[in-house]
């Protein structure tokens, strides 16, 4: 727990028993040896004490950021504790045991442009803050992006990165508790701190990781676009793109948009889970079978009887009624499949075997670089909507799969292993 003692005047810290145990047993050298030495935590659940951490905070130049939160029940996500480190004290600040508590100096604090605002897998952090206040912390770093194009492996969970970078061995234990009761337990407590002192040292070590291979600009976009607000601003107009469902006919396509687009404004509107609105394969089948009234609705594989007499069902009749009743002229059309060599043939085995040497060249696993999918997508599509063709993964490997693809390069093998060549192309 390298970086959690500190001495700090102006904080009000609360020296938790079971934090202090569970830091004492990490770092015993520490604590014995710096008799003066205060461990810096505090819980905060006012408004006036968390307008002088702020205050404090932003003289430093990162803070780490996690949070934990209850979204089983609802559609959004319920913040039960906000953690925040800077590089000598801890904050827990809790919005339960704080109820009323203004967040507004936080928010100012994660506006501030001088204050880096360290994540790890921060999505669903910063969903919270765009929903709580309409905007995205600025600036943000991901150690989960970082740690990617610097050879740690696609997705790398956080206790994984800890242990690969520092030796410390997390207790996760408390990962899924309840994190609405109150009081919180020691464990929960010594948890909720670790996932953002340990960020400091992961974060420092990637950093300098970053300019050490010359990989900074290979995160910029991504942070960038985790960074914007209206990425987590859902227009209930593209909610069908979410559903992994493949239909034949306008019709049903106009179906599956309309229906997407109304469970999400119920759900959001109700402030419950989209599936408990109603499931996917339940809107799969809708759009098939298009049941117009109570008794065609009955027949359904993937709704509960009776449930076309429910308000819900109401509803749902109305929008189908509505769809069909539309000019067929006016109905999406849907996407036809772009023709092409077969992903799965012999293109796509050359692309596949350039992934895997350009990822070995790099010490970037595959996927980080490119998934399965981009390579179909590419072998079917020059302008696939793909990662792999943007940004540095463009410059990376999808300018050479799409020369392999043309007949611009092959690819050749010597002692070092697999080699592309350039293709001189003869005019027809």
């Amino acid at each position: 727990m390298s970086g959690i003692f500190g001495q700090n005047p102006a904080a009000k810290s609360a020296w938790h028993p079971g934090f202090v145990k569970r830091a004492r047993q990490a770092r015993p050298d520490l604590l014995n040896g710096r008799q003066r030495q205060r461990v810096c935590m505090q819980t905060i659940t006012t408004t006036e004490a968390l307008v002088a951490f702020c205050k404090r905070a932003a003289n430093a130049r990162y803070l780490t950021v996690d949070t934990e939160f209850m979204r089983e029940s609802t559609y959004w996500p319920i913040l039960c504790l906000l953690q925040i480190a800077t590089g000598d004290e801890v904050a827990l600040v809790d919005p339960v045991a704080g109820k009323g508590m203004d967040f507004a100096p936080l928010f100012r604090l994660f506006a501030d442009k001088g204050v880096l605002k360290v994540f790890h897998a921060g999505k669903q952090d910063i969903e919270i803050f765009v929903h709580l206040s309409g905007a995205a912390p600025v600036p943000i770093f991901d150690t989960q992006i970082a740690a990617a194009v610097c050879g740690f492996g696609d997705s790398i969970a956080y206790d994984s990165l800890v242990r690969e970078i520092t030796g410390e061995k997390l207790d996760k234990s408390s990962r899924f508790t309840d994190w609405s009761h109150r009081p919180l337990s020691d464990r929960q407590i010594a948890y909720a701190a670790a996932d953002v002192t340990h960020l400091r040292d992961v974060y420092e070590h990637l950093d300098r990781k970053l300019d050490e291979l010359g990989r900074r600009a290979w995160v910029e976009d991504e942070l960038a676009e985790l960074g914007r607000a209206e990425a987590y601003q859902l227009d209930p107009g593209d909610a069908w793109n979410r559903l992994k469902l493949k239909v034949n006919k306008p019709s049903e396509l106009a179906l599956m948009q309309a229906l997407a687009a109304w469970r999400e404004r119920r759900a959001r509107d109700r402030d419950v889970p989209r599936q408990r609105v109603i499931k996917d394969d339940a809107i799969y089948e809708i759009a098939q079978q298009q049941p117009t009234d109570e008794t065609s609705f009955e027949r359904l594989r993937t709704t509960s009887r009776g449930f076309s007499r429910s308000a819900v069902g109401g509803e749902i009749l109305a929008v189908v009624r509505e769809v069909l009743a539309r000019d067929p002229q006016s109905l999406p059309k849907v996407p036809r499949r772009p023709r092409g060599p077969s992903p799965k043939g012999a293109v796509g085995d050359l692309m596949r075997v350039l992934l895997k040497s350009v990822s070995e060249a790099h010490g970037v696993a595959p996927r980080v670089i490119a998934t399965s999918s981009d390579i179909d997508a590419i072998v079917l599509d020059d302008h696939a909507d793909v990662p792999a063709l943007t940004g540095w993964r463009r410059k990376l490997f999808g300018e050479q799969a799409l020369a392999i693809k043309h007949g611009g390069l092959a690819l050749g093998a010597d002692a070092s292993g697999v080699v592309p060549v350039e293709v001189e192309l003869k005019p027809r």
